[in-house]
């Protein structure tokens, strides 16, 4: 048994809580009173945050969307949701090297279904089809934001001492 307890422990993670820190849905088509035929183009924007809380061994990791639809014959926007949900986590026997890819990869991956159901619920209660939002690739957007970091610090100019 002695040899059990040995052993490292892995990774732990426990979601405590969850919810929308900030939200806005504006119905822009009903405002201007555009005809509801439209056929929509919707673009979704993503952004991650992360951040470690006062208690000992727990973080906040955010999902912001911004989401515009717009008519596909024209320049007219229909609707705009912006949201920041947000996850509180447990976590444990994570190295440290690896807890920023943990927060912004994993972290949002499990509350990412909480939102995706909020995101439909508010576009269809707003009036539209619901907005059935596609799987997002969390390690690829760590990686390109990683990408894009590094090629902006290679762009900045030397300077000498």
């Amino acid at each position: 048994m002695a040899e059990a307890e040995a052993q490292p422990q892995g990774p732990q993670m426990r979601v405590l809580g969850q919810f929308i820190r900030d939200m806005s849905f504006e119905n822009i088509m009903a405002q201007k009173g555009a005809p509801a035929d439209v056929t929509p183009d919707v673009q979704v924007q993503v952004n991650l945050d992360a951040k470690k809380r006062s208690t000992e061994g727990q973080y906040e990791s955010s999902i912001k969307l911004n989401v515009t639809s717009k008519a596909k014959d024209g320049d007219a926007t229909l609707f705009v949701l912006e949201i920041d949900y947000t996850g509180i986590f447990s976590i444990e026997n994570v190295p440290e090297d690896q807890l920023h890819p943990f927060l912004l990869i994993e972290c949002p991956r499990m509350i990412f279904p909480f939102l995706r159901r909020v995101v439909s619920d508010v576009t269809r209660d707003g009036g539209f089809p619901p907005l059935n939002l596609e799987n997002i690739d969390f390690l690829s957007l760590y990686r390109n934001e990683l990408a894009r970091r590094k090629s902006d610090s290679e762009d900045q100019p030397k300077m000498d001492a």
